[in-house]
């Protein structure tokens, strides 16, 4: 394999390209003849030619390199920083670790946009690598700053599984526009371009099994809190990571001024979720967001939505979700004692208990890798511009090759079929009402009668039109967290009525899937810079 290395440059960083992994696909609906056309049953699963994938695995594009391509779609933003101190060289044979590097050639320097170029100007845009403590623990950083006002309000997003802040290259431009904001974007520990440190539970109880896995995610992004020096700030979590908000907001109270969550996995309960066997604490673990993306994208029967925008059964019924959700929240039903198996696919359920996942396919697949990756990316950006779309599907294949690190956290979190062993329906009525003390922490020794209650947060939950996460666990959070609201508040003096923020709102945006900030980009962008305006303004959510 060539191996190629980077020294810092941005130029440098913009001089690979690809084919488009849609271009056979297209190739063939159109019946031009290709290599496509010609290889097999399996050529509309993974539309990218063996000669083109070959290309691809052999160019061996860095981490680095793919993400800085990505980002130079953001408009008014020429030429993107982007840091070098991880995901310059090939994935280790040997480590499970991303190399990282303290040179400070490789350090970024921040990128200014001023008014004459930029509309919405000027900003600062900056990209670095945050140490944190430990051995090879540091998460990847991109921020957005306006320059020449006050920014006392800070937006931090997470991405989903096996993703990274690339993601969200729809979003930084359209969110940075509101005054007094600083807007992030962090790839979680283990993932993106953050670096990759071994992940291992040892308990081999079952709930702490499942709060080490969430606590290896938020203990870091406090740790990068404490380090940014933020006091204050608004969190956004995608699937995965609005999960992981979710954790972060129980286990670290008093920090955040309002709770996204776009799309959150692990809202409902199932009751084979919940009883399902937990991994052996020394093996690692099955991950499959991307595969039901894929699987999401490809079903649907609304031919004015894009392909990624596509949706399967009917548990997404937005007539009906609210009903089941408030009928399943007054029945008080709780988990069964024992629940039988569902019935799953019997590859999936294989490849789960073997604690195999999908990135560990794409590193053992070599040359085939691409066109694996394409099986996704091509159904999952189709809707895209193909240069955008060439640079996502490159991007992820970068990701996804990457060493194994916190992917490997998934089966504890999740049971086959993506259903959450420690549903959020049974805690999300906790966030915005933990008990904390005097110095805002939740750990200290200070005496119980020292500590103070959460006065509530606002809870926002975003799904999409057409989205495969089902909403009526969105809609079932959104009344426990009322419902709670009203139980404190039964009790409360005027004062602490008056001074309540606790609120909770589902949100459907139009013409989207799962993934609703980059499906319907502009619908979202617009719902989101209101939810920042509101929150500076201090008005309560309803």
């Amino acid at each position: 394999m060539a191996e190629t290395t980077r020294n810092g440059s941005n130029d440098d960083l913009q001089t690979r390209t690809q084919q488009s992994p849609l271009a056979s696909q297209r190739a063939k609906e159109s019946n031009t003849p290709t290599e496509e056309n010609r290889k097999g049953r399996f050529g509309g699963f993974f539309p990218l030619g063996y000669k083109e994938g070959f290309s691809q695995w052999w160019a061996n594009v860095p981490a680095a390199t793919a993400e800085h391509t990505v980002l130079s779609y953001i408009p008014y933003l020429r030429k993107p920083p982007t840091h070098t101190q991880t995901g310059t060289t090939p994935p280790s044979e040997t480590t499970s670790a991303m190399d990282v590097s303290d040179s400070d050639e490789k350090v970024a320097a921040p990128v200014r946009t001023n008014s004459a170029a930029d509309p919405y100007g000027p900003r600062q845009w900056r990209s670095q690598l945050v140490k944190l403590a430990g051995k090879n623990r540091a998460l990847n950083e991109f921020s957005v700053e306006r320059l020449d006002e006050a920014n006392d309000q800070n937006l931090v997003m997470l991405h989903g599984y096996g993703a990274g802040l690339g993601f969200f290259y729809k979003n930084f431009e359209g969110l940075s526009r509101v005054p007094g904001w600083k807007v992030y974007a962090l790839d979680l520990l283990g993932m993106g371009r953050s670096s990759r440190p071994a992940f291992r539970v040892h308990s081999k109880d079952r709930q702490k099994s499942i709060t080490e896995a969430e606590d290896w995610f938020v203990d870091a992004l406090e740790e990068w809190r404490v380090k940014k020096n933020i006091d204050q700030f608004t969190l956004l979590g995608h699937s995965l990571g609005g999960y992981m908000a979710v954790a972060y907001a129980l286990k670290y109270p008093g920090h955040l001024s309002k709770l996204i969550l776009a799309s959150p996995v692990g809202i409902p309960e199932d009751p084979y979720a919940v009883n399902a066997e937990m991994p052996d604490p020394a093996q690692s673990t099955l991950a499959n967001e991307a595969l039901q993306d894929q699987e999401a994208t490809t079903q649907g029967s609304n031919p004015n939505l894009p392909d990624t925008a596509k949706t399967a059964g009917d548990n997404n019924n937005f007539l009906n979700a609210r009903s089941k959700a408030q009928k399943s929240n007054k029945s008080g039903s709780q988990t069964p004692p024992s629940a039988p198996r569902k019935p799953l696919p019997k590859w999936l359920t294989y490849l789960w208990d073997a604690n195999i996942s999908p990135f560990s396919i794409v590193r053992w697949s070599g040359p085939f890798g691409p066109r694996f990756v394409s099986g996704w990316t091509s159904r999952r950006f189709s809707h895209l511009p193909p240069d955008q779309a060439q640079a996502l599907h490159t991007y992820a294949y970068s990701l996804f090759r990457q060493r194994g690190s916190g992917e490997y956290a998934l089966a504890y979190i999740l049971a086959p079929g993506a259903f959450a062993r420690s549903p959020l329906i049974r805690r999300i009525h906790g966030v915005g009402r933990q008990m904390i003390s005097p110095n805002g922490t939740s750990t200290s020794s200070v005496a119980e009668a020292q500590k103070r209650q959460e006065n509530g947060i606002p809870v926002v939950f975003m799904y999409g039109e057409n989205d495969w996460m089902d909403i009526a666990g969105g809609f079932a959070a959104e009344q426990k967290i009322n419902d709670e609201k009203e139980r404190i508040l039964k009790s409360a003096t005027p004062e602490e009525k008056n001074n309540d923020r606790g609120s909770a709102k589902c949100l459907v945006i139009k013409k989207a899937g799962h993934h609703v900030y980059l499906d319907g980009w502009e619908e979202f962008n617009e719902v989101m810079r209101n939810e920042m305006k509101e929150t500076s303004e201090g008005r309560r959510s309803i």
